[in-house]
């Protein structure tokens, strides 16, 4: 079930306090994706879009979504701790009310030449288009059960970087992808790019878990990166997106 971001132009699944699962534009609105050419540090990353968006026209709550990068994977307090100074521009900025955040997001830790503190890599915003189609962007999922429980008792094959741990652990995430997409009466098909970050090997589970899935329709562009949090092996995002920039 999604609800309703009036501000932003936009409908998002409702999830955590740091993000939603995804945002998806209303009727009559599409979204833009702004990558950045080098990555920015947060609150520079975040003076940019603002700056961007003001350009286009568009108020600030038309931010739907976010791609950072951090230094290294987080422990679960240190995340805590960072997504709390994280959410303090989007309540400046109209958008996190009442500890409802409608923004999705990935956050994803290089594992070469990773950035020295938190830093945008891109951002995603609604602007209006009189005939366009639907868009939408998920956030980021790794291979992790909901919950308030830790961590390691949610995470899928806690610890197994086995062969079939690793499949396991690929295939419980392209099901959370397909869970976001149908939110948004979408499938695979109408994607247009599919991100997937991990510092493993996953070739050899690709065409069942992913290919035969139909989460490969656009390929796969993959991320020489961590998920967020230790012990999290495997994340991916999906879009659905036609006008895409690089500043």
């Amino acid at each position: 079930m999604t609800r309703d971001f009036a501000a932003g132009n936009y409908r998002f699944i409702p999830a955590v306090f740091q993000f939603s699962s995804g945002a998806a534009a209303n009727a009559g609105y599409e979204i833009e994706r702004v990558r950045f050419d080098k990555l920015l540090p947060l609150a520079q990353g975040f003076q940019c879009a603002a700056e961007y968006m003001r350009a286009a026209g568009r108020p600030l709550t038309a931010f739907c979504a976010c791609e950072l990068r951090s230094p290294a994977a987080f422990s679960e307090a240190g995340f805590r701790a960072f997504n709390e100074h994280y959410v303090k521009t989007l309540a400046e900025w109209g958008i996190f009310i009442d500890g409802v955040n409608p923004v999705a997001r990935s956050n994803v830790c290089p594992e070469i030449d990773p950035p020295a503190e938190p830093s945008f890599y891109a951002f995603s915003f609604t602007r209006p288009k009189a005939d366009a189609g639907p868009t939408f962007v998920t956030a980021g999922g790794a291979e992790s059960r909901s919950g308030d429980t830790p961590y390691a008792d949610r995470i899928i094959r806690y610890r197994d970087l086995s062969a079939e741990g690793l499949r396991e652990k690929v295939a419980f995430v392209v099901g959370e992808m397909t869970d976001r997409l149908h939110a948004f009466g979408a499938t695979w098909k109408d994607t247009t790019a599919a991100q997937a970050y991990t510092v493993h090997d996953f070739h050899p589970m690709v065409a069942d878990t992913l290919v035969r899935q139909g989460a490969a329709r656009s390929g796969i562009t993959w991320h020489f990166a961590r998920p967020p949090v230790i012990d999290l092996e495997f994340e991916m995002d999906c879009r659905r997106v036609m006008r895409e920039t690089v500043i």
